[in-house]
């Protein structure tokens, strides 16, 4: 197989060291992972980058749901992007949408301007617009967005293929199509078969058990949704190396 970038979506300082050790070669660090990622603290970008040396890519999302934002929010927006230029990211990760199902191309150049010299992902924002390849002509021309995060507008790559084959055609080296969500070891060499792609992006987590010996089994500081109390969750080192070895970044 030849050798392709591995990028590991996670959510602390430790889950990088952990990525890093096992052969990702960059990392993309959110909060609120269970929301599809949300901005990190300035504590955990700055924790992170101390931590490793692979380039860091800081999620810029202030809230969970939709990618209509408020002015208000954009403010935020704006704000974490200067934070994360200051504390040493290398790069931010975007999507903003009209109510239409259109980029927000006017607020989206503004924040690249803003986000210069990093470099740029526009997540799966992208996966939610009415017509994707007008997405991507609009992603195109505002300059300065180096990839685009995408399942094919599908639940996970897999099924998503016939369109971001067509989406890897269009884009050229104009951009590069980043295809990530439901990737595994076991999809991999079928996924990089059809798709001629120069890096993959993934999420490999595990979990693993608190260290608090006394337990409140009467309390929850969450929804039932989320993990449990006494649960914390981390990256699989071993599924990161695992996919490394496959893609040619460790032996």
């Amino acid at each position: 197989m030849r050798k392709v970038g591995l990028e590991i979506c996670l959510d602390s300082p430790e889950s990088a060291l952990i990525a890093e050790q096992n052969g990702a070669t960059r990392v993309e660090l959110c909060d609120n992972l269970i929301e599809g990622g949300t901005t990190p603290s300035a504590g955990s970008i700055a924790i992170t980058r101390k931590l490793v040396k692979i380039p860091i890519h800081v999620m810029i999302r202030p809230r969970g749901g939709d990618f209509r934002y408020s002015d208000t929010e954009f403010e935020v927006m704006k704000y974490d992007i200067q934070e994360a230029k200051r504390l040493g990211a290398n790069g931010v990760v975007i999507g903003l949408l009209n109510p239409d199902g259109s980029v927000d191309v006017h607020r989206t150049k503004k924040l690249v301007e803003l986000a210069k010299p990093l470099n740029v992902t526009f997540h799966r924002a992208f996966d939610m617009t009415a017509d994707p390849f007008k997405a991507l002509e609009d992603l195109i021309s505002i300059g300065g967005i180096q990839r685009v995060l995408t399942s094919g507008q599908d639940s996970g790559v897999l099924e998503g293929l016939p369109l971001l084959t067509e989406l890897v055609q269009k884009a050229g080296n104009k951009i590069t199509i980043l295809p990530g969500c439901g990737i595994t070891v076991r999809n991999l060499d079928r996924i990089l078969a059809e798709l001629d792609v120069p890096e993959v992006h993934m999420a490999i987590p595990t979990s693993t058990s608190s260290k608090m010996t006394y337990r409140n089994g009467n309390v929850f500081m969450g929804v039932a949704i989320t993990t449990p109390e006494y649960s914390i969750s981390m990256t699989d080192g071993t599924g990161v190396n695992d996919v490394s070895k496959l893609l040619g970044n460790v032996k």
